[in-house]
């Protein structure tokens, strides 16, 4: 199973340093020749430095190791900002190789300060996420092979790591769905923070558990094809069929028959074609081509 934190990890002490004029070759210059160094130039009384100064911490935590991060208070270390040139606080510099690569003045959004770290991390040949990326990547791959179990427990240290991680918790999801198990998927989902409830891989997943559900009562395709055969205008048994051969593995059938269903009657029952074709092509990849095809199919029976 794939360990998060492999390899080294620093301690934040580690990572992040009150940095003097003593201590400055040392802590930036230096250890800049490893990794970017972000120097943080405040003081005491400047408001905008309250802020900002915790928010770039946390980032710089977020990358375990990609970056590391200086703080300057320009009150005790003026010849340092006067070597520097800040004429205002607060001021930021990232280093590299011991050279100025990027940096701001003033306070930023907390968008643009994660944003930052990301291109610096990225300067510096790192990766921003602390490994996560990989660990998706990890579990991913186990899902794909079979190891339920183990991606299972990779996506619940991700979701541990970053909460908000929505490609976690829909792994994790669809971990429960590989099991059989649409009732633990449904409450992975119920347990979504607001903030990515809406998340594309979310809605994803809402819709294969639908059609798992779907499936667990989808009747004999033989028997719906039998039926449809002998009348085509019986459009319960269209959908009913539709609905069997997708729980079959037929994803491509399916959507034939939905597609068929709507060029009959696309108002039948409350367009419950349109909605299933919705629901089949929510919960593939958008780049599939079974739903790339069956979009401009319907497309062009509704506009026609």
């Amino acid at each position: 199973m794939f360990e998060l934190g492999q390899g080294a990890e620093a301690p934040v002490g580690d990572l992040i340093k009150d940095v003097t004029e003593a201590t400055f070759m040392q802590d930036v210059v230096e250890a800049s020749q490893e990794v970017p160094v972000i120097v943080d130039f405040w003081a005491p009384w400047c408001g905008p430095c309250k802020t900002l100064g915790p928010a770039l911490e946390a980032a710089v935590t977020k990358a375990k190791g990609a970056v590391k991060m200086a703080k300057v208070n320009v009150d005790e270390n003026q010849m340092i900002a006067g070597q520097m040139r800040v004429q205002s606080i607060p001021t930021v510099f990232a280093f590299f190789k011991g050279q100025p690569i990027d940096g701001f003045q003033g306070a930023i959004p907390p968008s643009e300060i994660e944003e930052f770290v990301g291109r610096v991390v990225a300067q510096g040949g790192g990766s921003a996420d602390g490994g996560l990326g990989e660990a998706l990547e990890a579990a991913e791959e186990m899902l794909e092979q079979g190891a339920v179990a183990d991606a299972a427990q990779t996506f619940a240290a991700i979701i541990g790591e970053d909460p908000n991680n929505a490609v976690a918790f829909a792994g994790l999801a669809r971990c429960h769905l590989a099991m059989d198990n649409a009732d633990e998927a449904e409450a992975v989902l119920n347990g979504v923070p607001a903030e990515i409830a809406e998340a594309a891989e979310i809605e994803a997943v809402r819709a294969q558990i639908e059609l798992a559900r779907q499936a667990e009562n989808a009747g004999p395709v033989a028997e719906l094809r039998s039926a449809v055969e002998a009348d085509g205008d019986n459009h319960q048994a269209r959908f009913d069929l539709a609905q069997a051969l997708h729980a079959a593995g037929e994803t491509e059938a399916a959507v034939d028959e939905l597609l068929e269903l709507f060029r009959r009657d696309r108002e039948w029952n409350d367009a419950a074609a349109k909605t299933q074709l919705f629901t089949i092509f929510d919960a593939l990849k958008p780049e599939d081509t079974i739903v790339l095809n069956g979009r401009r199919r319907l497309s062009s029976m509704i506009f026609a």
